[in-house]
């Protein structure tokens, strides 16, 4: 049984718990109120009482009625949905409720995220509003990039994501990766809100839009005004100004869709994923192949890899269709199969380059050339080169 198993049958089990004894709480009221009402004498003495098996069914037939999904709990943690009254906020409700057909396809697109994304942000205490920054982000699409350098589900830039540990190399990005940059996402949040904002998470928020210096410059301004020093009494750039407004906007027609026409897609309450340490170089093919699914289903869950290859380092994980995980597992433990001569060669394509191929086949360049006796980097369309993968397969 995996981890997620066992917890969503513990959670399972302790919302069956706490259902029951409110059912028995509510039963005990009933048989005290049906005395009470035959003691004044509008119920006859001797009523009848539930038995125990009307109890039991009107347990399973309450707990039949209980939705947990991921949309149920993200409006659980919820902490701004009474804070709804600035214009600014107004103002993008109007604007998203004017598409409803966009609000559908980005939510979508979240559905092998929210989950994870959400518990994440749970853990924390933080607001649960926090989740849905790759909606204004990216539109929850982790490739991602704006034509200002930005990457990923949360849209780092290159100097912030490297300080943030979040490394670029070749055949991968770490802003690209949706485990690594939601951690450095939601450490940064955190971060700033300490360090400059007495733990205010909307300014945090503005300065993950602008920068604390623009933040912090603007907040000197007002209160040299006699402004408050809150989100909301701050001039900043337009982009800035909008930024926490269109956040609360897109929150509340979330925590009530009907209101606003909106169909989200139904999302489990259990991350559809699961994590498996890369211990040895593979290729995306490879753990398509050993997981049972596409490699497209791979490739996009695994989108910080670049290369088609991913290779040990800086705790890197693969992430796989949750259902997958113990099946891979097994086959990652059992004998390595012998390649055949065919799986060990390589035809050079036109436009190919050593670096290339390498980091597809999920070895080095040094091993490649060692394989083949190349001193440089020419290669020809056409060449056949040996690939040494059962070497890397055994280590």
């Amino acid at each position: 049984m995996t981890y997620h198993t066992t917890r969503r049958r513990l959670f399972a089990f302790a919302s069956s718990a706490a259902l029951l004894g409110a059912l028995m709480t509510a039963g005990a009221h009933s048989q005290a109120a049906t005395l009470e009402r035959g003691h004044t004498g509008t119920a006859q003495h001797g009523a009848i009482q539930p038995a125990p098996g009307n109890m039991t069914q009107h347990f399973w037939d309450a707990l039949a009625l209980e939705t947990r999904d991921a949309w149920s709990r993200l409006r659980d943690s919820f902490q701004w949905q009474n804070d709804l009254h600035d214009p600014r906020v107004q103002a993008w409700i109007d604007h998203y409720r004017q598409s409803p057909h966009n609000i559908a396809e980005i939510t979508e697109r979240a559905r092998p995220w929210l989950a994870w994304i959400t518990q994440k942000v749970e853990e924390r205490g933080l607001p649960g509003e926090i989740a849905l920054i790759p909606f204004i982000e990216s539109s929850f699409d982790p490739g991602a990039r704006s034509h200002r350098g930005a990457a990923g589900l949360w849209q780092f830039m290159p100097r912030t994501g490297d300080s943030l540990g979040l490394s670029r190399q070749h055949g991968y990005d770490g802003r690209l990766d949706v485990v690594a940059s939601t951690y450095a996402a939601l450490d940064y949040i955190e971060q700033q809100a300490d360090q400059w904002y007495e733990g205010d998470i909307e300014l945090s928020l503005a300065a993950y839009n602008a920068g604390a210096g623009t933040v912090n410059k603007a907040r000197r301004r007002a209160i040299a005004q006699g402004k408050g020093g809150d989100y909301w009494s701050l001039s900043l750039p337009r982009e800035t100004m909008n930024y926490v407004p269109k956040l609360k906007a897109i929150a509340a027609i979330i925590n009530a869709p009907d209101d606003y026409q909106v169909a989200l897609p139904e999302i489990e309450d259990a991350p559809a994923f699961a994590k498996i340490p890369v211990e040895r170089p593979m290729r995306l093919d490879e753990v398509a192949r050993l997981a049972g699914v596409s490699q497209v289903t791979i490739a996009e869950l695994n989108p910080g890899v670049t290369g088609g290859a991913i290779r040990p380092g800086n705790d890197r994980v693969l992430l796989v269709p949750i259902e997958r995980a113990d099946e891979m597992l097994a086959r990652l433990d059992a004998p390595t199969i012998p390649h055949t001569a065919q799986d060990s060669r390589y035809v050079v394509r036109h436009g190919d380059t050593l670096a290339d191929i390498a980091a597809r086949q999920g070895i080095s360049v040094a091993e490649l050339r060692q394989a083949n006796g190349i001193a440089g980097n020419l290669i020809q369309p056409g060449q056949a080169l040996e690939l040494p993968t059962r070497s890397l397969a055994s280590r």
